[in-house]
């Protein structure tokens, strides 16, 4: 088999997701709001922070998110360069009784911002600085910042970084509601673990708009804000302006000692199985042994919780070109001893009992920054119209499951060009702390599943969204349609949201949306909610609704 070509390998690399955390902000109509009496009316938002339909701007902005399924269309774009401007114009807007929905980077896969509901949208994009806070000893990100440049702000910096997601223009403020995982986060946890501290522009129940401060520290009366941001999910509480980052071990008040060093180098490669000779039986067993790899290698202790390894499944392309099976990429700390002997072990057994011979491309070893740069590159080349869905599994699919993928991706009845299914590395010390010690409640699984279809004509969106709906349905037909937590699956990811979790044609397991999201942790989520958000100002489709 010949090399596949860059741009192939992208494309279907880009399907991985890489664990690109998204905001949650704005879905469909929830919950009204509560009528609690209103003071007197803030002062109107300063000309230059509001874009309305003519102004120039305005078309820009609309059409600023990834997902191509979804155009805003508020009455006005609020753009903020700072917390008062945040606080002005919550309270100008709840005032006014007007639906509000935040943006940070634009990467949600539901509907965020175009919901017709939304009348204010409140854009952070020009909030993005990254500094070094001494009075806190923790490293400041501002919510509009996007991961590539946290990363490099923070490795140029001081050599230090977050174990976030992989695609490069996600925006913190949402990524590290839902905890956000990437490359790092079998090393060094979630990147949410690492937070210290957070300003939210919360609203209370006089629909007064105010700036809070809250942290870890156990003697803090606004820790409970803390936590219902460590995994609790974007559009809940309020709007996230500053984030301040510490690891919890950390000592001292030498920067470059307050979050984790990133490996100097980073070893890699790509395995790509060809679709012929790739029948059921073979790929079923690469499934298996992807699948059991993670649970053997998965230990907190293991020297494999260095690998973050990707088996990205392509749907089949046109008969004339059936494209590839399989591709597993990697990404292995290649400081490790014998990172490279490692790095060929894990693909032994990947390859094992197979029968299809892979083509294997050569193992590259390169700095850190540069291999997070080329993995970002390869998340964001595929743009159009998105819908995704999630699952955490604890151990391998079963040979149900995989014979449910294979009959979806090989599918003939559905041009697949775009479609696929990527099972990417969790676990190692995402796993070590309990399920509540912060609001990320899936602290006990090996794999993340992210089922992702992108197309580019609107006239498609039914058929698309159709197929996804259904191949996702079957894997988890026996447990009602979707990952009930249990002895094989853990739930869905709350930074890939999805409002077919809440629909009974489609989860069919009475086990409710929230419960896959959020575990035991829901009820006191629900608590938080109803003490920070009483009006029910930050709402959605899939909000945390009050106790």
């Amino acid at each position: 088999m010949t090399a596949p070509s860059r741009r192939r390998f992208v494309a279907q690399a880009l399907t991985a997701g890489a664990a690109a955390g998204l905001t949650t902000t704005g879905l469909a109509p929830a919950a009204r709001a509560a009528t609690d009496p209103a003071p007197a009316p803030a002062p109107a938002p300063a000309p230059a922070l509001r874009v309305t339909p003519d102004d120039p701007r305005y078309a820009a902005l609309s059409v600023r998110g990834s997902n191509k399924r979804f155009t805003a269309t508020p009455d006005a774009f609020c753009l903020p360069a700072t917390t008062a401007d945040v606080v002005h114009a919550v309270g100008h807007a709840v005032q006014r009784r007007r639906r509000i929905a935040v943006r940070s980077g634009g990467h949600c896969y539901e509907n965020v911002v175009g919901d017709p509901a939304v009348q204010v949208v409140i854009d952070l994009a020009a909030m993005n600085a990254v500094t070094y806070d001494p009075r806190r000893r923790a490293f400041m990100v501002e919510a509009g910042a996007q991961l590539i440049d946290v990363y490099k702000s923070l490795y140029y910096g001081w050599g230090v970084t977050l174990p976030g997601g992989a695609s490069a223009t996600v925006g913190f403020g949402g990524h590290i509601t839902g905890g956000g995982y990437g490359a790092l986060s079998r090393a060094f946890g979630l990147a949410a673990d690492h937070l210290y501290a957070l300003e939210v522009v919360v609203v209370d129940a006089f629909g007064r708009a105010r700036a809070v401060v809250a942290t870890r520290e156990p003697g803090d009366p606004h820790r409970d804000l803390w936590w219902a941001h460590t995994g609790g999910g974007g559009g809940n509480f309020g709007i996230v302006t500053r984030y301040w980052f510490r690891s919890p071990n950390a000592h001292g008040d030498d920067p470059a000692h307050l979050l984790p060093r990133p490996p100097a180098t980073i070893v890699s490669n790509a395995v790509i199985y060809p679709r012929d000779g790739m029948d059921q039986a073979a790929f079923g067993r690469l499934l298996h042994n992807h699948g059991r790899w993670h649970e053997d290698n998965s230990d907190p202790a293991s020297p494999y919780t260095g690998l973050y390894s990707g088996l990205v499944l392509p749907g089949r392309l046109k008969d004339n070109d059936p494209g590839q099976s399989a591709i597993a990429f990697t990404h292995l700390d290649g400081t490790l001893p014998g990172s490279r002997e490692l790095l060929d072990r894990y693909v032994s057994a990947l390859t094992d009992g197979v029968g299809v011979t892979p083509y294997i491309t050569d193992t590259a070893s390169e700095p850190w920054l540069t291999a997070t740069i080329a993995l970002a590159e390869s998340q964001d080349t595929d743009k159009g119209r998105h819908k995704i869905k999630s699952a955490y599994l604890r151990r391998a699919l079963t040979r149900a499951q995989t014979d449910a993928l294979f009959t979806h991706l090989n599918s003939t009845d559905h041009r697949n060009d775009s479609a696929s299914v990527s099972l990417q590395s969790y676990g190692g010390r995402t796993n070590t702390l309990p399920a509540g010690a912060t609001a990320s409640a899936h602290r006990d699984s090996v794999l993340n599943v992210i089922f992702m279809n992108t197309w580019q004509d609107a006239e498609a969106d039914a058929v698309n969204i159709d197929w996804l709906r259904r191949t996702y349905r079957d894997v988890f037909a026996a447990t009602g349609g979707v990952p009930v937590p249990g002895r094989g699956s853990d739930g869905a990811y709350i930074n890939y949201p999805d409002i077919d979790l809440a629909d009974p044609r489609w989860n069919t397991s009475g086990v409710p949306w929230h419960h896959l999201y959020y575990k035991d942790n829901y009820p006191r989520l629900q608590r938080i909610k109803a003490k920070w958000d009483p009006r029910g100002v930050f709402r959605h489709a899939l909000s945390v609704r009050p106790a």
